[in-house]
């Protein structure tokens, strides 16, 4: 009786390490692909064998040797570009039967990166994605270890492991020879801050544009992504003379610059043309509804989903892959 009640009790993590006569931290550790002694990761899985211990995902792990689960490092995913990278990632993983598991991180410092790795490391997981925006993730990227396949989400080509992006450089170039289509010319750019390799790539190509073109290089003026920072910057754009058109890192500031004007009595498409960059849901909803560059989220996690994946089975991604942009015209740059 007392053996069928046994039977009819699932196993638990106590009952292995009993019948492997070890500690249940290093029953732990194996199920979670810690470090521990070949002899003993045996002993282990045979007692895990013999009971017939399957905790959730872990069973399809030991029975495979596939965990199906991905790991993410996330810095930043309260904002728009981290969290809808996130999110298609997420979309692209779990349509095709993975889990993911999110290692969240304030900071994008070597360590800080380095620590969230390990923790999904320790998780089992077959592949990680570092979304990492900041100038503070090319030595981060470099330090991470490679005996996982681990792909990044960045606007840099400049790091040791494979990385997938949106054509930023692409995209600033379609709106910006929208902007000059209209008879403008030169830009202004209201910029995103420094430590964001994202705005480094949309002012760098901005000025290589108007250098290009033959135009006025005008100074910048920055922002940290917020539309306060924009208000700040369309106020600051207030008293130059000869400001007609202004190419706006992102819409959230480029909201800011839109009420400046609005404030100032400076009408928008008619005396100034503002457009923006990410094409946030509201950005249809702006007064005026603002012209933009639409980033596919979903279609960047589905690339970054697909290069992880076949390194997984083993084949090499190339060192970058990339997906276009959109421009979305509104009347933020309608002719008058």
């Amino acid at each position: 009786m007392a053996e069928t009640a046994r039977n009819a009790r699932q196993p638990a993590l106590t009952d292995v390490a009993a019948l492997a006569g070890v500690s249940h931290m290093t029953v732990s550790r194996v199920i979670n692909g810690g470090p521990v002694r070949a002899d003993t990761r045996r002993k282990v899985l045979a007692a895990i064998e013999e009971l017939g211990y399957r905790p959730n995902s872990v069973a399809r792990a030991l029975a495979t040797g596939r965990s199906r689960t991905l790991g993410v490092v996330a810095l930043d995913s309260t904002l728009y570009g981290p969290a809808s990278t996130l999110f298609g990632i997420e979309h692209a993983a779990r349509e095709a039967g993975y889990a993911i598991s999110i290692a969240s991180v304030g900071r994008s410092e070597p360590a800080t990166v380095k620590a969230g790795v390990e923790r999904l490391r320790a998780q089992g997981v077959e592949g990680i994605v570092v979304i990492a925006p900041h100038v503070a993730a090319r030595p981060a990227l470099d330090v991470v270890p490679v005996d996982v396949p681990l792909v990044a989400v960045t606007a840099t080509a400049e790091v040791a492991v494979p990385v997938v992006a949106v054509d930023q450089d692409d995209a600033v170039r379609r709106i910006l020879a929208h902007l000059f289509s209209l008879g403008h010319e030169t830009v202004w750019h209201v910029a995103g801050p420094r430590d964001w390799l994202e705005a480094h790539t949309r002012e760098d190509t901005w000025r290589a544009v108007l250098t290009e073109r033959g135009a006025r290089v005008l100074p910048v003026v920055r922002g940290d992504w917020s539309p306060r920072s924009g208000y700040e910057a369309g106020r600051a754009l207030l008293a130059e003379r000869g400001v007609d058109a202004v190419f706006v890192a992102n819409d959230q500031m480029a909201l800011g610059v839109l009420r400046a004007f609005a404030e100032a009595g400076v009408a928008v498409p008619e005396q100034v043309h503002v457009a923006g960059f990410d094409d946030v849901p509201e950005a249809a909803y702006f007064s005026p509804p603002l012209t933009t560059v639409r980033q596919d989220f979903l279609a960047l996690g589905r690339l970054t989903f697909d290069r992880l994946r076949r390194w997984i089975e083993g084949v090499t991604p190339p060192e970058r892959s990339t997906v276009p942009a959109e421009l979305i015209v509104r009347d933020s740059t309608r002719l008058a």
